[in-house]
């Protein structure tokens, strides 16, 4: 079940949730959800009420509104982060529209976790390289104090952009089996690994204000829900020796106009499951099905049962998502296959369904397969892929970074109710056996306001979303997700 969390979110509750660690409703929904928060839809533009965060990070009015709302940060360390990171603001830029352009998949990210080991080893981190392939592990020590993991992904999705704009990317990569796919920063990870680089280099010059250990790490493949424990499995935390943290953090994009940002404690995406399936069969001409067994067949029937599952054996009440994403079989117009493979995806709140769900499939795939003929040593088989638990934000972590939030983009700009998202992460499994480790997740807007506006005036519920070709990034949004990661570290780490 899904907790309730006061009116907004029982608008919101049964509202669809979508995959980029925000959340989903109609377009009035997000209008009424925005226009409280003092961003108006008019005349094909967006005004906020409060100016945006990248028009008024570096005014005093700004540097004291932090300091007033509690923050831990001194007025006169926040505006030297605005100042600093809005002087950055070009080169960040370039650094990712260079990333966005070099798209790589997960596991593959070699030019990617160079530019991170180049970056932070000059400016003087302990940067250890090739954990779980193209992993890296970035460490600042700096005297006493707490020790702080902040995480970026690095890989990319199997898509092809369609923006159009100039530094899109047109680059098609091999996957490990053989086929040959289109590549693009289509979820934003590209932005998420930028903005850790605008994060080391204030960290760096700004030593004197901060006590502790700083951790920056750049995971691989996040997207198949691989990287993270992939990580902690090749010795993050023994034979890599990377410090266990106090804190992690992490951000990530949302097709949300640039300077809102979703915060909150409690759980805040789902869990999920890759799965594979392969039916075997028995080929054969197409014209003489009935000297085959045909998978084809076996398939199609479990990719309309399994949907049963979620219809007639969950609980209503229940969320849960089962998707096919793929459907691999055969190749020639006139033969039967003796193999078609399935690639299945899981989303759940409760290990309980996901326990149900897992067995649902299982028993769907091995009555048809019966059902056709098939002996028991030619079930189908089925490959665990990726699996990570919901995310659960810490609560208490997250009340301490608000006032911060809220002092750096305007209290409005903090949208802090809302229901979790069917998307899914991994960046909790970095945790490994420390898992009573508080983590913060935070969903940072990249939508142009006016690109926003003008989508919700036309009914969208956002102008794109994940993993569509036409994913961008408002380059505004650069140093916006710079400043928040560094103030939410320096929030655990500044010296009183």
């Amino acid at each position: 079940m899904i907790r309730r969390l006061g009116k907004k979110y029982q608008e919101l509750a049964h509202s669809p949730a979508c995959s980029n660690g925000c959340f989903c409703g109609d377009a009035a929904q997000w209008a009424g959800i925005l226009s409280r928060r003092g961003f108006f839809l008019g005349g094909g533009a967006a005004v906020a009420a409060t100016p945006l965060a990248f028009a008024s990070f570096a005014s005093p009015a700004a540097a004291q509104a932090t300091d007033a709302a509690t923050s831990r940060i001194p007025a006169d360390l926040a505006k030297k982060v605005f100042d600093a990171i809005d002087a950055d603001k070009d080169r960040l830029v370039e650094i990712y529209k260079d990333i966005h352009q070099n798209a790589e998949l997960g596991f593959m990210e070699v030019r990617t976790a160079g530019i991170i080991v180049k970056t932070l080893g000059d400016l003087g981190f302990e940067v250890k390289t090739g954990i779980a392939q193209t992993g890296v592990a970035a460490i600042l020590r700096n005297g006493d104090g707490p020790t702080v993991m902040y995480r970026a992904d690095m890989d990319a999705n199997a898509v092809e952009e369609a923006t159009g704009l100039p530094y899109a990317s047109k680059v098609r990569a091999q996957r490990p089996d053989g086929t040959e796919t289109y590549v693009a920063h289509m979820c934003g990870h590209d932005a998420h690994v930028t903005w850790m680089l605008g994060l080391a280099k204030v960290m760096v010059e700004n030593k004197d204000r901060w006590g502790g250990t700083l951790v920056l790490i750049g995971q691989p493949a996040e997207e198949p829900i691989t990287g993270a424990k992939a990580m902690v499995d090749d010795g993050l935390y023994s034979k890599h020796g990377v410090p266990t943290p106090d804190y992690l953090l992490a951000l990530h994009t949302a097709p949300i106009p640039t300077g809102y940002i979703c915060a909150r404690g409690g759980t805040v995406m789902a869990g999920t499951d890759q799965i594979d399936i392969t039916f075997h069969g028995v080929g054969g001409h197409g014209s003489m099905p009935q000297m085959t067994k045909d998978p084809v067949i076996m398939g199609a029937l479990a990719v309309m049962e399994y949907q049963m599952i979620l219809s007639r054996v969950l609980n209503p009440l229940d969320t849960a998502v089962l998707t096919v994403g793929s459907f691999q079989a055969g190749s020639d117009n006139n033969v039967i296959p003796k193999e078609a493979l399935l690639k299945l995806n899981l989303r759940f709140f409760d290990l309980k369904v996901r326990e149900q769900m897992i067995n649902g499939v299982n028993s769907i795939n091995n009555g048809i397969a019966s059902t056709y003929g098939m002996p028991k040593d030619q079930l189908p088989s089925v490959v665990m892929k990726g699996f990570s638990p919901p995310l659960v934000n810490d609560a208490k972590l997250a009340a301490l970074l608000k006032p911060m939030l809220a002092g750096l983009l305007g209290e409005k700009q903090v949208i802090d109710e809302f229901p979790p998202a069917t998307g899914s992460e991994d960046v909790h499994l970095l945790r490994g056996p420390h898992e009573k480790v508080p983590v913060a997740y935070m969903a940072v807007g990249v939508a142009d306001p006016a690109l926003f506006a003008e989508a919700a005036k036309a009914g969208k519920v956002f102008p794109y979303s994940a993993h569509n070709p036409d994913f961008r990034v408002d380059l505004n949004a650069i140093p916006v997700g710079a400043k928040v990661g560094t103030l939410s570290v320096l929030e655990l780490m500044a010296k009183s």
